[in-house]
């Protein structure tokens, strides 16, 4: 991986056979950032992606291995309890024109990724609230 930051934006290029979350938590612990919007794309070779199901509060998650390129790679980084917390989804297209996503638990680089991360001035935390069976922003 390699980045350049431009003020409050990051340029981020992720190499071959890098995880996407693993790689994201490193730039911006290094760069300490606290809030931000995160977008992408890319080529993937094994990603895995999950489904809320909000009656069970419980993630389904799906695997899929092969060629795949990011269709859409969105998301936020905030912290939760002070720490380091990234949220981020992910759709993803196969050779047949099959789009597969949902909330990104894993994904390995098959050739590249091109990130933006937007730095927001601030700190936005997060809690698990009961109700929902999440980790929600709190103001």
């Amino acid at each position: 991986m390699e980045y350049k930051r431009f003020g409050n934006t990051l340029v981020v290029r992720m190499d071959k056979g890098e995880e996407i979350l693993e790689q994201l938590q490193r730039v911006s612990e290094k760069e300490g950032i606290r809030l931000a919007s995160v977008s992408a794309l890319g080529a993937v070779n094994d990603l895995t992606v999950g489904v809320f199901n909000t009656v069970e509060k419980k993630y389904y998650s799906n695997r899929f291995e092969g060629p795949f390129e990011i269709v859409s790679l969105t998301g936020t980084v905030s912290t939760m309890d002070g720490s380091y917390y990234a949220h981020l989804h992910m759709s993803a297209g196969n050779d047949r024109g099959e789009v597969f996503g949902g909330h990104l638990n894993r994904a390995v680089v098959s050739a590249t990724c091109e990130m933006v991360v937007q730095v927001i001035d601030g700190e936005v935390d997060r809690r698990f609230d009961p109700d929902v069976g999440l980790n929600l922003f709190r103001f």
